[in-house]
Parts: C-alpha cells; sequence; structure tokens
C-alpha cells in the first residue's frame, strides 16, 4: 500500500487511479518502506517510479495521484500523516473540483450526503458550534442536535495532543474546520478522530504546520 493514501472508493475513480499507476507499468520502481504492518498484515510504503538508472523523472506516486484528485490524503490508523506534505498537494485539486473532491467538501450540516457515506472515508468541513469535554471524550458539534449534523468525538489522549498543538475547546469553538475519517451513525454522523492530521482550522486559528 502506498503510504498516507485513502484510495477512492467510487468505481469511476478507482478506475481513473488504477489507469494513472498503469501508466508506470514496467518503469523502475523504488519502494521505501513505512511502519511496521497494520492489522490486516498490510504494509505501507513510498513509492517512486523511475529515476536516475531508468532515464525517467523519478515520480512519486502517492503524490501524483493525490495531486491528480485521485486520492485523498489520510493517515490510515497512524496518529500522525507520515507524509504531512500530501495534505498540501490536496489544494489545487480541490479548488478545481477534481476527481475526489468533485463537488467540494461535504458539508457538517448535510445530515442526507454525509450519512450516505456511513461505513466510508470522507472529508466534511463545518463550523463547530459547541465543545463538550468529557473525562473520557470530547464531542465536537456542528449542529445544536446530534441529528442536525456531523458530531466528532475525539479520545482523551488525542484531545491532549491536540490541546498541546493549541487546539483547544476555547481556539476551535467557532471556528471552520476540515474533518476526515470513517463514518459511523448514532443519533447522526460521526467521525472518531484519529489524531491531530484528521483536523485542519480552514478559517482563523491555525493548526500546526510541520
Amino acid at each position: 500500500m502506498l503510504s498516507g493514501l485513502r484510495w477512492p472508493d467510487e468505481p469511476t475513480l478507482d478506475a481513473g487511479a488504477r489507469t494513472w499507476l498503469m501508466a508506470f507499468r514496467g518503469v523502475p520502481l523504488v519502494l521505501t518502506e513505512r511502519g511496521p504492518e497494520d492489522r490486516w498484515g498490510r504494509r505501507r510504503a513510498d513509492g517512486i517510479a523511475g529515476g536516475a538508472d531508468g532515464g525517467a523523472e523519478p515520480v512519486d506516486l502517492a503524490g501524483g495521484l493525490v495531486a491528480a484528485g485521485l486520492a485523498y490524503a489520510d493517515p490510515g490508523e497512524a496518529e500522525t500523516l507520515c507524509r504531512p506534505a500530501l495534505r498540501t498537494l490536496e489544494e489545487a485539486p480541490r479548488a478545481a473540483g477534481l476527481g475526489v473532491w468533485a463537488g467540494g467538501s461535504l458539508a457538517a450540516t448535510d445530515v442526507a450526503a454525509v450519512s450516505a457515506r456511513a461505513g466510508r472515508f470522507a472529508v466534511i468541513e463545518g463550523r463547530i458550534l459547541h465543545v463538550g469535554e468529557r473525562s473520557a471524550r470530547t464531542y465536537l458539534d456542528f449542529a445544536r442536535r446530534g441529528e442536525q449534523g456531523l458530531t466528532v468525538t475525539v479520545q482523551k489522549r488525542t484531545w491532549r495532543t491536540l490541546s498541546e498543538h493549541g487546539l483547544s475547546a476555547a481556539t476551535l469553538k467557532g471556528r471552520l474546520v476540515r474533518i476526515r475519517g470513517m463514518i459511523e451513525i448514532g443519533r447522526g454522523p460521526l467521525i472518531d478522530l484519529a489524531g491531530i492530521e484528521s483536523i485542519e482550522v480552514v478559517e482563523g486559528e491555525q493548526a500546526l504546520r510541520r
């Protein structure tokens, strides 16, 4: 698996990403392993196609897919994105509405659209109306009631990490943010925040830039 990526689940985009990769068939490939196996026994790696030995300009496969709008940047089960620059590469295709960004990010208060992606990965934007800190977890609410918009749950350890980087109840309330993760359904749509790389402040207080 290419590290730092979330492969598209829509059939047409899946086919587009595969076609993009097939252009490098027969080109020398250098793989650099990233981290241990995941729970399914898969290993993540960076893939560079071409280079000096092959006589072609080297191409970062993960970066190319993200820049073409054919994949999302995603830390997966890791707490941090091993290649944070991939998130920057999303900016151009998102602005142009290419590939996975066609139609833009989902709105946190568009319950029907967000719920339709239950069990799948999504990138969602919205303004945090309320931050509820509890002993075990913190809740980021995007609507007055759970059934009216997205709720993001943040486990205690992750909340502590966010707070250490300046993302607290005081700095997040009222901010426009971008959340990425797997959609679950409770009273309304839910995302359990995987780590600090899964939330971006896109207005006001800025998230830490590495």
